[in-house]
């Protein structure tokens, strides 16, 4: 990828709008400005655009012939006050595809190349207008779902990461070099640290390090979202409790049993964190094909999902004197305990139940204790709602975000490495860290434990990019879209 010559691309998604923008960077963007573009023959501008730096211009899009297609509002940016440290120009058309298609064309041939995808913001990161990070969390903002993904994208696009990383990287330095001195000014009587303080520095590295590592679970949810899979039997209120947590009449509800024989999904936002919610068929012994093809992908979103909510009809416990439950619902109940997370919604409770709500709960925890080898049945969820009337729903809601991952409910404000690479590199810096600290313990020459320590720091020194290679550019970059 050449970056010494002008760029251009459309800005804008395609398709219709009110507004559409078209991008030139690099040194010529000025000059080909000027070449499609002529001023208003109005009694304005008569002597050409002035194009004064950070100041919007009105003009007329022309054609070859000099024809006029559009007006547009011309932005000009001077390096190295812009968004790529390049001159810049931003002309803003109409949003006729057209209209844009012409101007991108005009200024190809004017001398401009077609840029690479995220060819913008590499620029930006070569010049050293941001960092890597930086440059990561532009993408994420332009692909957040939901106002917190988008604050957390922000804080990274002004430098959060680097600000987050800098005083354990600052840390980490001061103790490579107080051990370098000491290896090679031994004759000059510098000092050796000893043991004990080593241990104690490398610990204030891994101190930060750990704790964003346990942040890990939260910090993908928060960028990735969950996917949860409602599972019951035929007719416990599955679809009608779907349309409640959607907010919308999504799937078709009757009375007769088996209506729903596919998977039906939506995304809804939840405290921010985008939730995708999958309606399944309920499971039952099938009574023809296509029933039992939606059984099976039933079973299979509840083992692909990331929370299984099973759905149990409240009203059917009381079926039995003592308010048991029906021997299907026990034996989903063994099969998604002993699979992995799941939470227990007992729905049509405004109506009357056979035992009290803490007594049902405890059946149902002890089902699940024994049923399965599960250690952590005693701490599963059981949640009491009425889909008819919303009773239980904001609990429920909360319920699935405190499930999902107990840590996300106190990560709203902290530091968040929403980025898979971040996060190998912490993880490769914390575990070159804990061999350091290994090595000090065994009285490992510091040579030997200098290696560890590097290493360490290259990891980290990778999160902003101030070591990075070209396969990860090129990686990063082309997963931009065109224009940024």
């Amino acid at each position: 990828m050449h970056t010494d010559d002008t760029i251009a691309a459309i800005a804008t998604p395609s398709g219709h709008g009110g507004i559409g923008i078209v991008r030139l960077s690099g040194g010529d963007a000025w000059q080909i400005a000027g070449l499609i573009l002529r001023p208003r023959q109005d009694g304005t501008n008569r002597e050409g655009i002035p194009f004064e730096p950070w100041r919007t211009h009105l003009a007329v899009v022309a054609s070859e012939e000099g024809d006029a297609i559009d007006h547009a509002l011309v932005t000009p940016f001077r390096k190295p006050q812009s968004y790529t440290a390049e001159d810049m120009v931003e002309i803003a058309c109409h949003g006729s595809p057209v209209v844009l298609r012409h101007v991108l064309e005009r200024c190809l041939v004017a001398g401009a190349r077609l840029a690479e995808p995220g060819e913008f913001t590499m620029r930006a990161f070569l010049n050293g207008r941001i960092d890597l990070a930086q440059a990561e969390a532009v993408r994420d903002l332009i692909e957040a779902r939901t106002l917190f993904q988008a604050k957390v994208a922000a804080q990274q696009v002004e430098g959060s990461v680097a600000q987050w990383v800098s005083p354990i990287k600052r840390e980490l330095t001061d103790l490579i070099a107080f051990l370098e001195a000491g290896i090679d000014f031994a004759e000059d009587d510098v000092s050796v640290m000893n043991t004990p303080e080593i241990i104690a520095r490398m610990d204030r590295v891994l101190l930060p390090l750990g704790r964003s590592r346990e942040n890990f679970a939260a910090a993908r949810i928060a960028h990735d979202g969950l996917t949860l899979a409602l599972v019951g039997r035929p007719n416990v209120g599955k679809s009608s409790l779907f349309n409640r947590l959607i907010e919308q009449d999504r799937a078709i509800v009757t009375a007769t049993p088996g209506t729903t024989r596919d998977l039906v999904s939506e995304t809804v936002e939840i405290a921010g964190i985008p939730l995708r919610f999958v309606d399944t068929a309920g499971i039952r012994q099938a009574f023809d094909e296509a029933e039992s093809i939606g059984i099976r992908k039933s079973q299979e979103a509840a083992a692909d999902s990331d929370l299984t909510l099973l759905v149990i009809d409240g009203t059917a416990c009381a079926a039995s004197r003592d308010g048991s439950l029906a021997a299907d619902d026990q034996a989903l109940l063994q099969r998604l305990a002993a699979a992995g997370k799941l939470l227990v919604v007992i729905n049509k409770c405004d109506l009357p139940l056979p035992i009290s709500r803490p007594e049902l709960t405890n059946q149902i925890v002890t089902a699940a204790m024994q049923l399965t080898s599960a250690k952590s049945a005693d701490k599963l969820s059981v949640q009491f709602v009425s889909a008819l009337d919303g009773t239980g729903i904001a609990e429920l809601r909360r319920a699935i975000l405190t499930q999902a991952d107990p840590a996300l409910a106190g990560q709203r404000e902290t530091q968040l490495l929403t980025n898979l690479r971040h996060q190998q590199a912490v993880t490769a810096a914390h575990e070159c860290l804990l061999a350091a600290r290994l090595a000090a313990e065994t009285q490992v020459p510091h040579e030997m434990l200098l290696l560890d320590l590097y290493a360490a720091l290259r990891y980290l020194d990778e999160l902003t990019g101030a070591t990075t290679t070209e396969d990860i550019l090129t990686k990063i970059f082309s997963t931009f879209c065109i224009g940024k």
